[in-house]
């Protein structure tokens, strides 16, 4: 298939290799649906929020009701990723992984809470193997009905005061780089903020003498990148396009990635975060961003932001004329 895809890409009325990331993209989409016409159905992105007990050390400029306060700006559609999905008829999925408030029932978001926030790894793990274990089976829950509902791409995105200080964390433990490289200004930390985050996180990782990826996310995770890191494996699972977004979703990939090495080969990732850190990690996972546009929102925005590049490299498999279609004379 690989052979023939590229047969057809450069056979397209263009210099060879001149679409460059188009070309690539859609050389990794045609192999993961195993098709010379790929398709993109029912583009789905699902945010997943979930508050953390290490906010109350303060490793964040803004008070845990934040979490609650920007899921509900996402149900209103006034984030940034609402209208990011919006302008892209991208579907918006929210679902309470774990966020600190009881909502309503009736509202429109996937009630899968599975704690009121994880616990504050200063003192102790932020969540039980089990606990964990059930965020990353209900991950996988979430994006089957998505798949069994005619979806083939997804993407995903996060809401959780304190959660660039679990990605750090998870970084570190598994990737093995220092905290001070790990850890960036997450929602804007000031120098000083920075340097107690900083610290904060060097007393957490000597805490803990965990390796096992499955530990090191019970341990220093959020029930939001639990669940994101079952969504994920379970997408791969389903043979589905895996859009990547920002620091902290790529801190769920990672965590995949430890256990299904394959998981890249369906994993496109959409751009490379302004959070310190991100670069590193996508050069341990040896991967290159699709655009580097200083973005450093989370939410999801860079994957949302992206989806018209995607949808570019797809129309161009699908309808470019050929040289021989098109009449026109290939180089000599």
């Amino acid at each position: 298939m690989r052979e023939v895809l590229q047969h057809k890409i450069d056979f397209k009325t263009k210099p060879l290799g001149s679409l460059g990331k188009l070309e690539r993209i859609a050389m990794k989409i045609g192999l993961i649906q195993n098709t010379l016409s790929p398709e993109l159905r029912n583009p789905t992105h699902i945010v997943f929020a979930g508050d953390h007990g290490l906010a109350d050390e303060g490793v964040s400029p803004y008070p845990k009701e934040v979490t609650f306060q920007m899921v509900m700006n996402f149900l209103n559609g006034g984030a940034a990723i609402s209208v990011f999905c919006r302008q892209n008829a991208i579907n918006l999925k929210v679902v309470d992984a774990g966020v600190d408030y009881i909502f309503p029932k009736e509202w429109n978001l996937i009630h899968a809470k599975i704690a009121h926030g994880t616990k504050n790894i200063i003192k102790e793990p932020a969540m039980s193997a089990e606990l964990c274990q059930k965020a990353m089976d209900k991950g996988r829950e979430i994006v089957n009905t998505e798949y069994y509902a005619g979806c083939n791409y997804i993407s995903f995105g996060e809401m959780g005061i304190g959660n660039t200080s679990s990605a750090s964390l998870i970084m570190n433990k598994l990737v093995g780089i220092s905290i001070e490289d790990c850890t960036g200004r997450g929602t804007g930390h000031d120098d000083e903020g920075l340097k107690r985050k900083t610290a904060i996180l060097k007393e957490a990782s000597l805490k803990y003498n965990v390796t096992e990826p499955l530990q090191v996310l019970a341990t220093y995770g959020g029930f939001e990148i639990a669940m994101m890191c079952g969504a994920m494996l379970q997408a791969k699972q389903n043979g589905m396009i895996i859009i990547v977004d920002g620091f902290i979703t790529t801190s769920a990939l990672l965590t995949a990635y430890f256990l299904d090495k394959s998981i890249l080969d369906n994993c496109i990732f959409s751009h490379c975060s302004g959070e310190k850190g991100h670069k590193a990690m996508l050069d341990f996972l040896g991967v290159e961003a699709l655009v580097d546009l200083h973005m450093r929102l989370g939410e999801g925005t860079g994957a949302a932001v992206i989806f018209p590049l995607i949808k570019s490299s797809v129309l161009f498999l699908n309808e470019m004329a050929s040289f021989e279609a098109a009449g026109v004379s290939n180089k000599a």
